[in-house]
């Protein structure tokens, strides 16, 4: 039921003390309650009052206005950020770490981490060169430098970064067959995909700068996986081969050029022995020369009796040389040669008694097989 239906014994709304009065509510009415909240006075002609404010109360709620927009303009930036300011969405600088104070409503700080390192990864699979189909991945880790451009160059900067990431590793996994994307090109493909990446975002000016670039390593399809397996492992034994063969070499080689070196020293000093040899023989004979030309004789049998010294100093015969009888003379050689005769036994031999032309009997050792020795020769040849 409404407020003046008939009947309705409620209050009205606007004020009227008779509800049952149907005309619109009395608009002065309205504003005199209102001002009496306010603190108005009465004034004016036939008892009527005009509103009026208490500037005591104005400059009161201004002043906490005031203070409250004061207090509410102090921020602080940590040690690892820069504070990008906006006065009236215009870029107005950069603040350093610490406690500042900003015009609220007028002014805007963004705070940025500029010395965290983040990370973003990549992967996919992805076409080769060789047309083979590879499980990639990459995981790339960057900086802020620019706070502001980091902000504002691009809607999104890590977004940006992924995709230009993304639109990279394809450019090089395209360009490179599988054989080197899954075992010895990895550490290649990783810089080439830092350059491309490098150039992709330099006209862009995000603001960030590339740490470090990890390439994870590669998955062939499932169903070749197998063999890629053993192709991988007997690249790693051929690897190991070749470390295992170097090793030797460095290890031989020394020793080769050592024993080459010695060598080489050896021989030098047996030419300078040789040569010195030949020399002092020469020097020898020139000075026996004019000594065998004073006394050819007597130089004769000097000669034949040092080169039979010579012969016989290491031999265990001994010849015997009788005059009026053919007694043999027994010498025990073996004990008397000592260790010589341990180590190198006489052969057997049979004693033979020769008839000389002055009645002299010549006693030879001569071993059993009847040839004579050079000792009984030279003897001979000399008789």
């Amino acid at each position: 039921m409404a407020w003046n239906e008939p009947g309705n014994k409620g209050k009205d709304p606007w004020g009227n003390k008779n509800s049952n009065d149907k005309g619109p509510p009395d608009l002065d009415e309205v504003f005199r309650n209102l001002s009496k909240r306010f603190g108005g006075g009465k004034g004016g002609s036939g008892g009527s009052s005009s509103p009026s404010f208490n500037p005591m109360s104005l400059i009161v709620v201004l002043v906490i206005g005031l203070i409250i927009w004061g207090g509410s303009g102090f921020y602080t930036i940590k040690e690892a950020e820069r504070g990008v300011t906006l006065r009236f969405g215009q870029h107005s600088g950069e603040v350093g770490p610490g406690l500042h104070w900003k015009a609220t409503f007028i002014d805007e700080v963004f705070p940025v981490n500029i010395k965290a390192v983040r990370s973003i990864p990549a992967s996919g699979s992805m076409l080769t060169a060789d047309e083979n189909l590879v499980k990639v991945e990459l995981d790339v880790q960057y900086r802020v430098d620019d706070a502001y451009s980091y902000l504002f160059s691009a809607v999104d900067a890590n977004e940006s970064l992924s995709e230009a990431t993304d639109s990279a590793l394809r450019y090089v996994i395209g360009h490179n067959t599988m054989d080197d994307i899954l075992t010895t090109g990895r550490d290649a493909i990783r810089r080439d995909t830092w350059a491309e990446l490098e150039r992709i975002l330099e006209p862009y000016k995000l603001g960030l700068s590339i740490q470090d670039v990890n390439f994870l390593p590669a998955r062939p399809p499932e169903e070749v996986k197998d063999a890629f397996d053993d192709a991988i492992s007997a690249q790693e034994d051929e690897q190991r081969f070749i470390r295992e063969a170097e090793a030797y070499a460095r290890e031989i080689e020394p020793k080769a050029r050592g024993q080459v070196e010695r060598m080489a020293q050896q021989a030098s000093a047996y030419k300078q022995r040789e040569v010195l040899e030949a020399q002092g023989k020469v020097a020898r004979f020139e000075k026996l020369l004019p000594e065998y030309q004073m006394a050819p004789e007597v130089t004769r049998k000097r000669l034949y009796l040092n080169a039979m010294q010579e012969v016989m100093a290491d031999t265990n015969k001994v010849l015997i040389d009788t005059k009026n009888n053919g007694n043999l003379m027994y010498l025990p050689l073996d004990k008397m040669m000592g260790n010589q005769a341990k180590t190198m036994p006489a052969e057997p031999v049979v004693e033979t008694h020769v008839n000389t032309p002055s009645n002299n009997s010549l006693t030879s050792s001569m071993p059993v097989d009847g040839r004579q020795t050079r000792e009984s020769r030279s003897r001979q040849g000399r008789d």
